[in-house]
């Protein structure tokens, strides 16, 4: 794996040994940042289930102005940390948030920031976490007026979003479908 784009193009990421973690695939971030295209420059991003880091990182070498990325096993962590060192060199503790704690202790923890766009991609199993992290950052109003939030799934389960929410778009790709979720307009 490697950053695809921006100003650590190339640069290579390392993922944990073992199964437990699911990096998204280069081709899969490709497309996901061709999607994205304008909506990365100068965002507060925040994934809360980081893996590798490859979802945030990439929004940092891609202009993004900040991002905070969390996981609770160790090893992912410290992949994170790794890779992180990598792509954003000395920059590191200004642009990057590294939390070892699950995605409701992430969001106590950084309560008082806003993030334009987020990232979830939970283990596969997981189908009630999406909602539930959504719902969870909206009540402790962390999301920005617009915010996108990115939901990366297995393509054959279905996920539930708050009701103020939508799946705007899905997009597939072999066994993984990335949905775009945003906050219903008001009529």
């Amino acid at each position: 794996m490697r950053i695809i784009s921006g100003e650590a193009h190339g640069r290579i990421l390392f993922a944990p040994a073992g199964n437990q973690t699911r990096p998204t695939s280069d081709k899969i971030r490709g497309s996901l940042f061709n999607i994205l295209n304008g909506r990365v420059e100068n965002a507060e991003v925040l994934d809360l289930f980081g893996g590798t880091g490859a979802l945030a990182l990439e929004a940092l070498s891609r202009g993004a102005a900040r991002a905070v990325i969390a996981d609770s096993s160790r090893t992912a962590i410290d992949a994170i940390r790794r890779n992180a060192g990598n792509v954003l060199k000395d920059a590191l503790n200004e642009r990057a948030l590294i939390l070892k704690m699950d995605y409701r202790s992430a969001i106590v923890a950084v309560g008082d920031r806003r993030f334009d766009l987020v990232f979830l991609d939970p283990p596969y199993r997981m189908t009630d976490v999406y909602g539930d992290a959504i719902d969870r950052l909206d009540r402790a109003g962390m999301l920005t007026k617009g915010a996108l939030i990115v939901c990366e799934r297995s393509r054959d389960s279905v996920i539930a979003v708050p009701e103020c929410f939508e799946i705007s778009d899905s997009r597939s790709y072999g066994e993984t479908a990335i949905d775009f979720v945003y906050r219903r307009r008001e009529t």
